[in-house]
């Protein structure tokens, strides 16, 4: 995440240092850039501009000496990201605004050991961040308006979509839908209605193809609000609730059947297989995206 965040910035004019306690990270990034903009289809020269606006720093107290904004993208361990904010907020100028990039963690748990709290604030850019346009902004219990403001027009100038979440929930908008279809996918295969593949085809070959221009509110007042009521009457009852993970998603990690990683998750994966499909999905993005611009 963190390489793709420097390569949109930098992509937009922006200086961007960039720090990672891991060396070999660090030293990677110049290729993992260019290897990004490559796939975008991005002219040699323009590589060559962006790589010039990013430095690595190996030291943080560096990195976010002279920043305006700093974006926070360590793993998903909440001791961790706390301490980084505490570090950040050591060396930071008093009027840099402090991101925190995390999928799912409450922000304001994540800053709650800074002193300036009211210049935090959550950005949770989704993956690959120099490919998929929606940056969802997160309001903290301290937060200023300002620094709301300020963060949505810099990633709005940098060609990014805002969207502004107004309560520090987890998982904030985009995960809580994406999971809730995950719940309901999941135990159709665990209770026999269907299997894996047939999930994935009924998705990509029915609502999945207009879910791009056309969102879920947006459908249900095409069919009708009406309609949609005569339905929910009949299906929601019906519908898995559980509020735990599923116990077959459990077993599946307890067995080390850990997805295209490990070779076989909710289906078996060749690394050809797996290649193919991470593909796919960079030039079906990148093709999108040339669409909804015409």
């Amino acid at each position: 995440m963190g390489h793709g965040i420097a390569l949109v910035m930098a992509r937009a004019g922006h200086a961007v240092a960039v720090t990672d306690p891991v060396a070999d990270a660090l030293a990677a990034l110049p290729d993992r850039v260019a290897e990004s903009l490559a796939t975008l289809g991005v002219e040699a020269s323009e590589v060559s501009a962006t790589l010039r606006r990013i430095t690595t720093r190996p030291e943080l107290a560096d990195a976010v000496g002279d920043a305006d904004f700093v974006f926070e993208a360590a793993p998903e361990k909440l001791p961790l990201k706390k301490s980084i904010f505490v570090e950040i907020e050591k060396h930071a100028s008093d009027t840099c605004i402090v991101a925190s990039n995390t999928s799912v963690m409450p922000i304001t748990e994540i800053v709650s050991g800074m002193a300036l709290r009211g210049r935090a604030i959550g950005t949770h850019w989704w993956n690959p961040p120099h490919m998929i346009p929606l940056v969802e902004v997160i309001r903290t219990g301290w937060t200023d308006e300002a620094v709301i403001k300020a963060m949505i027009t810099l990633l709005s100038d940098a060609g990014k979509t805002p969207v502004r979440v107004e309560k520090d929930v987890p998982g904030f908008i985009g995960n809580r839908m994406q999971h809730a279809l995950w719940r309901e996918a999941i135990s159709l295969v665990e209770n026999g209605i269907c299997d894996a593949e047939a999930v994935d085809t009924v998705v990509k070959s029915c609502f999945g193809r207009r879910l791009a221009v056309l969102g879920p509110l947006e459908n249900a007042d095409l069919v009708g609000t009406d309609l949609t009521l005569d339905i929910h009457d009949t299906v929601l009852a019906d519908l898995e609730d559980r509020g735990a993970p599923s116990p077959y998603l459990r077993q599946l990690v307890a067995d080390g059947k850990l997805g295209m990683k490990s070779g076989e998750g909710f289906r078996r994966w060749t690394v050809e297989e797996a290649q193919a499909v991470r593909t796919r999905v960079s030039r079906h993005l990148t093709r999108l995206e040339e669409i909804l611009q015409d």
